[in-house]
């Protein structure tokens, strides 16, 4: 299938062209046509498949369809509601891609920083509005956003909403939204909550799922290194020290432990950077840049800032801390082998973290294979012991637990994969 196959416009597919889109992945195979048959939608799909473009390009058809308003006013037709910055950055470049040969107007608004630029794109006036939810009902109660004539409504990232404790602030936008509306739902993840809230919000939706619920990449090699609290930095360096890890994305559970990680990297002459809620959003952007970039070799981050990260053929997902949510790690370790890429996710374990290591298990359904015999071995019996149905591997062999191709420490060799500094950039049709 192609994009010529969807019924998409002519200056949508001419924009299409020229960001060098060849044919749709799954979730926009088949979210597009459903959307622009007016359907609701509740898809889910894991991260890095193309979920904007499933949305975006057929708001944008549609909204061109309606016409343009007469006069100066003009009202927001289409509202996007993304839980970070990042992502809603990330959402508002998709419709500059997508939209440059339409004559419709959008805007990004979100917190962290003064809303004096925010505002007066709005009172200039735009069809397309994505905002993070904070932001929104500020400039909500201060009457620079009114919500009476949207057409179109997306909840993207339903389950991190829910989260980052959003989903009081998402109910409160929906109770200003017009009962008449089309609305697409997005998450990558299903827990009973975000379907209840779906149901409260949809309107005998089509259902798309591209991926098993709460399914983990399967080109993505995952391993588990049990260590004790105290040595697990002095494990990050060592597997750092080998080269063949190009670039990693290092997840902590903290702000706090990601500066002091970042701290302690750059202390040892590997250029780190930490992203976190507390860093402003210059820094945040500039960090990200020098990562996509090259200029940076590890971004360490909380998972509420690295939400929205979208870096081509990322290799390396290192969890220094395991999270407490199973379905944070599927977020996590979706951050590699995005869209059909391969990719290697390596997890540090230590007692406390076993629980959460039999939950990601059991949420997941996969074997988690343990690292043996490297140098930081955790001391206590507790800390050595297994999961439950965890799979024990060498770690001069580490070995898929589905008993595919061996790896080297669970490094992955360069070759072909390695990343340019030209193709770090991401991939729109990939968001």
């Amino acid at each position: 299938m192609s994009f010529e196959d969807l019924n998409l416009i002519e200056p949508i597919q001419r924009a299409l062209k020229t960001a060098g889109y060849k044919k749709p992945t799954p979730i926009q195979a088949q979210s597009i046509p459903l959307a622009l048959q007016g359907r609701d939608l509740l898809a889910c799909a894991q991260t890095g498949t193309g979920k904007t473009a499933a949305f975006a390009l057929p708001i944008l058809q549609l909204l061109d369809k309606l016409g343009r308003p007469n006069g100066r006013q003009r009202p927001i037709k289409a509202l996007i509601l993304a839980p970070t910055r990042e992502l809603a950055i990330q959402i508002g470049e998709s419709f500059d891609a997508y939209g440059q040969h339409l004559q419709l107007r959008h805007t990004v608004v979100f917190g962290g920083v003064s809303q004096h630029a925010q505002t007066r794109k709005l009172q200039s006036g735009v069809d397309i509005l994505v905002a993070t939810p904070g932001r929104l009902l500020d400039l909500m109660n201060q009457g620079y956003v009114q919500l009476g004539q949207i057409e179109f409504f997306v909840l993207d990232e339903a389950d991190r909403m829910l989260d980052m404790g959003f989903i009081h602030d998402v109910k409160r936008v929906i109770r200003k939204l017009p009962e008449q509306r089309q609305t697409f739902f997005f998450s990558a993840t299903m827990p009973s909550v975000i379907v209840e809230l779906s149901r409260d919000i949809l309107d005998r939706p089509a259902k798309v799922q591209v991926d098993p619920v709460s399914s983990t990449a399967e080109r993505v090699e995952q391993s588990v290194y049990f260590v004790t609290k105290k040595q697990k930095r002095s494990l990050l360096l060592h597997l750092l020290r080998n080269e063949d890890i190009s670039e990693a994305l290092v997840f902590t559970r903290t702000k706090h432990g990601a500066n002091r990680v970042a701290k302690d990297l750059n202390a040892r002459g590997i250029r780190a950077e930490a992203i976190h809620g507390n860093k402003s959003q210059n820094a945040r952007q500039q960090a990200l840049g020098n990562f996509k970039d090259g200029r940076t070799r590890v971004l360490v981050a909380t998972d509420i800032a690295a939400r929205g990260i979208d870096i081509e053929e990322l290799s390396h997902v290192i969890n220094f801390d395991l999270p407490n949510i199973s379905e944070t790690y599927v977020h996590r370790i979706g951050r590699t082998g995005r869209a059909g890429a391969s990719g290697i996710a390596l997890s540090f374990c230590d007692a406390e973290e076993r629980a959460y290591l039999r939950d990601i298990q059991k949420l997941t359904g996969l074997r988690i294979p343990i690292v043996q015999d490297h140098p930081f071995t955790a001391e206590d019996e507790d800390d050595r012991r297994p999961a439950p149905e965890a799979a024990s591997v060498s770690a001069s062999r580490p070995e898929r637990a589905n008993g595919n191709r061996n790896r080297n420490n669970g490094y992955r060799t360069r070759g072909n994969n390695s990343r340019s500094s030209s193709s770090r950039t991401s991939s729109d049709n990939r968001r």
